[in-house]
């Protein structure tokens, strides 16, 4: 299932998100600009490494933060700054721009130590920001469980468009990950690929963190 957008408007403009998208792409394209054997070093940098982030070194540790600004790939950065875009504005808009980033940033350090303690030898480094988004998105299911995601769904090589409840939408890609991480605990090649628990990580974070950052009363109503 592939969202094209939410049925949620937000009441503000959602700066903080645009300039984590907007960082992410320059990164990138700084990254295209660097030969196979310099992008090789700056990842192998700047990515994750749990091994050496374990070794509790300051530049190793920073890599969880500099990790989530790193992609792999034209599908891989479209992919994850879409999620964002669509679903990133209306959390922004519960808690404001400053409590968004520090949100934004602490997701992203939880799947980051989530995925080192499912692998903690690995020396393969993780990179981009799928951990962090998915603490968005799991922010976004408590915030708008009654929000709709118009979806693209091939089915059959045909296009079909559907509103999906978020709580419905958002709740089955929690449980693919979910059986995937675990799928990638019985195949150490697994975890070279997609950091599901990274992903897993993130999500149950937004989901228990955000009456700690929403601007807005506990216990409020934020659905739509």
């Amino acid at each position: 299932m592939i969202p094209l957008r939410d049925t949620t408007r937000s009441s503000s403009f959602p700066v903080m998100n645009w300039l984590i998208i907007i960082t992410n792409v320059l990164v990138f394209l700084y990254e295209i600009t660097l030969t196979p054997g310099q992008l090789d070093k700056f990842i192998m940098t700047y990515g994750s490494m749990p091994a050496r982030v374990l070794t509790g070194q300051p530049e190793a540790v920073l890599t969880l933060i500099t990790s989530m600004f790193i992609h792999g790939g034209w599908l891989h950065i479209i992919g994850n700054l879409w999620v964002l875009f669509i679903f990133g504005d209306n959390v922004e808009d519960v808690m404001g721009s400053g409590r968004y980033l520090l949100f934004y940033f602490a997701s992203g350090l939880v799947a980051g130590l989530t995925q080192i303690i499912v692998g903690p030898t690995s020396h393969i480094p993780a990179i981009g920001a799928s951990g962090a988004i998915a603490g968005v998105l799991g922010a976004y299911l408590v915030l708008y469980p009654g929000a709709r995601v118009l979806t693209l769904v091939p089915l059959f090589f045909l296009p079909w468009f559907i509103e999906v409840p978020a709580i419905i939408f958002l709740g089955f890609w929690f449980i693919l990950q979910f059986f995937n991480g675990v799928l990638a605990l019985q195949m150490t090649a697994a975890l070279g690929g997609i950091a599901y628990w990274a992903h897993i990580g993130g999500f149950l974070f937004g989901l228990v963190a955000v009456p700690f950052f929403a601007r807005r009363a506990r216990g409020a109503s934020y659905s739509s």
